[in-house]
C-alpha cells in the first residue's frame, strides 16, 4: 500500500512578503453541461483550428511570474518544474534529428529529475503560430484551452497501446507521463504558456472530453473555472529553457497528479512579435 506524502502547500499571493509580479489574462476553460465533450484534432501541417462540440468559457485571472521562485517548484507538488537545459544544435523541424539526437538528452534529463528506472519516450509535436517557421515539416497550432493530456482512463491505455506485453507488468508499479516544454526561438513573446499549480485544483473539476483524431479517439481532462486556481508562467522562455509537465501519475499518494496547461493571449505582446515555436515531447517513465 502506497504511503501518503506529505508535500506543504505554497504560501498564497495574499501570504506572500514581497508582491508576486503578475499580469491579468483570460484562460480558457469549458463549461460545465452534462455533456460528453468532444475535440476533434486536424492533420498535422494544416494549421487549422481544433473543432469542439462545446463552447468556451473565457476568464480573466491572474497568471503570475515564476522565475522569482522557479527553484521552488517541484514536479510532484506543483505539477511541473522550471530548469535551464542548454539546446545543444539541432533542428527541431527535423524529425529524424529530434528522435535521434534529443531523445536521449531528454531521457537523461527526465531519469535525473525523477528518479525514473525506465523512460519511454514516445512522440513530439512542433507548435507555431504567426507565421515566419520553416513549414517543410508538420507543425500544429498552440493550444488556447486549459487542459491536460492524459486522464485516469487514457494514461494507462496509452501504456498498453505503447508497451504491449510489457504493459500491464508495467502498469503494477507506478507510471507517470511528463512533457518536456522548449521554445524553438526566443525569447517567448507571443502565446507563452501558462500552467496552473496541481495542489490548486479539485478533482469536480476535471472534465474528461474525448480528443478525436484520424485513427484513433483519446481522453484528456478540460477544466471547469475555480477562482483557487494558481496560474504560473514564465516570462520570455529562451531556446536554453525548459518547462517538466506532469500530466498523468498513477500514484495516489498526495503527490500531483494532473497539471492543467494552456497558451494564453499576453495583454503585453507587441505587434510585430515573432511567431511563438515550440517543441513538447511526451514521455512516459517507470519507477520500480
Amino acid at each position: 500500500m502506497a504511503t501518503a506524502t506529505a508535500y506543504a502547500p505554497r504560501p498564497t499571493e495574499a501570504e506572500s512578503v514581497a508582491p508576486v509580479p503578475a499580469v491579468r489574462a483570460d484562460i480558457i476553460y469549458t463549461v460545465t453541461d452534462g455533456q460528453r465533450h468532444k475535440a476533434f484534432i486536424p492533420p498535422q501541417g494544416t494549421n487549422a483550428e481544433t473543432r469542439r462540440t462545446h463552447p468556451d468559457r473565457p476568464v480573466t485571472v491572474s497568471i503570475r511570474d515564476g522565475r522569482p521562485e522557479a527553484a521552488d517548484f517541484h514536479l510532484d507538488r506543483s505539477g511541473f518544474a522550471f530548469r535551464a537545459v542548454p539546446a545543444t544544435d539541432i533542428d527541431f523541424h527535423d524529425p529524424a534529428q529530434v528522435e535521434r539526437d534529443y531523445y536521449p538528452q531528454l531521457e537523461a534529463l527526465l531519469k535525473a529529475e525523477t528518479g525514473a528506472s525506465r523512460v519511454r519516450i514516445f512522440d513530439h509535436t512542433v507548435r507555431v503560430t504567426g507565421g515566419g517557421a520553416d513549414q517543410t515539416n508538420p507543425t500544429r497550432l498552440p493550444v488556447h484551452r486549459a487542459h491536460v493530456d492524459y486522464t485516469e482512463k487514457s494514461g494507462p491505455a496509452r501504456v498498453r497501446d505503447l508497451m504491449g506485453e510489457e504493459a500491464e507488468n508495467l502498469l503494477s508499479r507506478r507510471v507517470a507521463e511528463i512533457n518536456v516544454w522548449r521554445p524553438i526561438t526566443g525569447p517567448v513573446l507571443a502565446s507563452p504558456l501558462a500552467v496552473a499549480e496541481a495542489d490548486s485544483l479539485r478533482p469536480e473539476h476535471l472534465i474528461p472530453t474525448d480528443l478525436v483524431f484520424e485513427d484513433r479517439v483519446g481522453e484528456i481532462y478540460e477544466f471547469a473555472h475555480d477562482p483557487a486556481h494558481r496560474w504560473v508562467y514564465f516570462p520570455e522562455m529562451t531556446r536554453d529553457e525548459v518547462l517538466l509537465l506532469k500530466s498523468y501519475d498513477s500514484a495516489t499518494d498526495g503527490r500531483a497528479r494532473f497539471t492543467p496547461h494552456t497558451a494564453f493571449a499576453h495583454p503585453d505582446t507587441p505587434a510585430d512579435a515573432p511567431a511563438r515555436q515550440s517543441i513538447e515531447v511526451r514521455a512516459f517513465l517507470f519507477f520500480d
